[in-house]
């Protein structure tokens, strides 16, 4: 969204929702999960034990940047409007769907020193992996029904989940990359280039039958 888009209230939430994230991070990482209390966070942020919980379900969301409201509703507006509603599959489906997965990505705090902090928070306390993770699959089944209303899919259609799978496969691969000691590429390349290497891998393959029919 550009600087000119957004309210001097849409910032100071955003600073607000920052500052509660990076002292989740420094906290975890120093201390652990359990090492310090969300009057701890919100006393190191200047906010009030409302408002956290105004802005995140719990500490680990927190330390991950999982806000409650994830500030992309322009962006599923835009994706949601690029379908055909027909009950056939647009061709732009996969792209405006790497286009979401990207601008979601930045709605988050990476910044290379936060970034450090959070994998320092990751290392410290390995079940924010699973987190992570529960996140990730809910995110693949918000997008499932997206996509069936984008295209005007049956609800049983296997190609809306499959295309959310896939997209979440190819984001959390560039996730780990991204976190990875030593990275130096911003995560929309390191994205793309997984996404790059799907469409040359799918475009390999002769179609065929992968079961015998007489099974």
């Amino acid at each position: 969204m550009p600087d000119s888009a957004i309210t001097g209230r849409d910032r100071r939430r955003e600073e607000t929702a920052r500052a509660l994230t990076r002292a989740a991070r420094a906290a975890t990482a120093e201390h652990g999960l359990s090492g310090f209390t969300i009057e701890d966070l919100c006393d190191a942020a200047g906010v009030s034990r409302r408002t956290f919980f105004n802005y995140f379900a719990s500490k680990e969301d927190a330390v991950l940047g999982m806000p409650l409201q994830r500030g992309d509703e322009e962006a599923v507006a835009a994706f949601l409007a690029g379908g055909t509603a027909s009950g056939e599959l647009s061709p732009t489906l996969l792209v405006h769907l790497a286009e979401l997965t990207e601008v979601r990505w930045r709605v988050l705090d990476i910044a290379p020193d936060s970034v450090r902090e959070l994998v320092a928070a990751v290392k410290r306390e390995p079940r924010l992996l699973g987190r992570m993770l529960e996140h990730g699959l809910n995110d693949e089944r918000a997008d499932a029904a997206l996509i069936i209303e984008r295209e005007g899919l049956a609800p049983d259609d296997l190609r809306a989940p499959l295309a959310a799978q896939l997209m979440g496969a190819l984001c959390r691969a560039a996730s780990e990359a991204f976190l990875a000691p030593g990275n130096t590429d911003p995560f929309s390349v390191l994205f793309e280039r997984r996404i790059g290497a799907a469409a040359d891998l799918f475009a390999s393959q002769i179609p065929q039958p992968l079961l015998s029919t007489s099974l």
